[in-house]
């Protein structure tokens, strides 16, 4: 089984990315082959919603967006993760989900498995929030189960934290690290 690792934050070793760390150990401790991709170390144009992919589901646009397709594409399980900006994903992240349009474009407009295959995928979305507020982290997880929906990923839950700015943190938390890795385990279960 692969995992992949999507880091979104664009502050790196910060709490979010231990978050996801500790998905990620947990899941390779399970058996799992991981990967992590740091996508603000990434050069990723912005989709120039030009429909091209319509054609052939392929994005027009040459940049490092090509190789985060090859490994979504290789991943059995996917975890996406993104501190929250103003309620949403950071701009690396969001980024990233808009160009996943091609993979749209392929399901709906081409009716071909958007991933190339239909082997059944889970995904997880992991996350950090500044502030203590219900529903803090709704919008962004419409947005991670909008993506996995297109992509045909199954949504198999989220680890979030609210109240969690500064950097660090998170390891403060009662529990949050032992349940990132718990979530990791869970995540490659059968």
């Amino acid at each position: 089984m692969r995992v992949l690792g999507l880091a979104g934050s664009p502050r790196r070793n910060g709490n979010t990315d231990k978050l996801l760390a500790e998905v990620l150990r947990g899941a390779s401790n399970s058996g799992a082959e991981v990967e992590t991709i740091v996508l603000s170390e990434l050069q990723i144009a912005p989709c120039e919603n030009c429909d091209s992919c319509f054609e052939a589901g392929i994005c027009k646009i040459d940049d490092d967006m090509q190789d985060v397709y090859k490994e979504l594409m290789l991943a059995d399980r996917i975890v996406l993760a993104s501190p929250l900006h103003f309620m949403g994903l950071t701009a690396q992240t969001k980024v990233m989900v808009d160009r996943c349009q091609s993979l749209w474009s392929k399901k709906y407009k081409l009716h071909i498995p958007p991933l190339g295959d239909e082997k059944i995928r889970k995904g997880m979305f992991v996350s950090v929030g500044g502030q203590r507020f219900p529903n803090l982290f709704q919008p962004a997880i419409a947005t991670v189960k909008a993506l996995f929906i297109s992509l045909d990923i199954e949504y198999a839950g989220e680890v979030v934290f609210s109240g969690i700015d500064k950097a660090g943190n998170i390891s403060l938390e009662p529990g949050a690290l032992g349940k990132a890795y718990l979530a990791g385990q869970k995540l490659t279960e059968s």
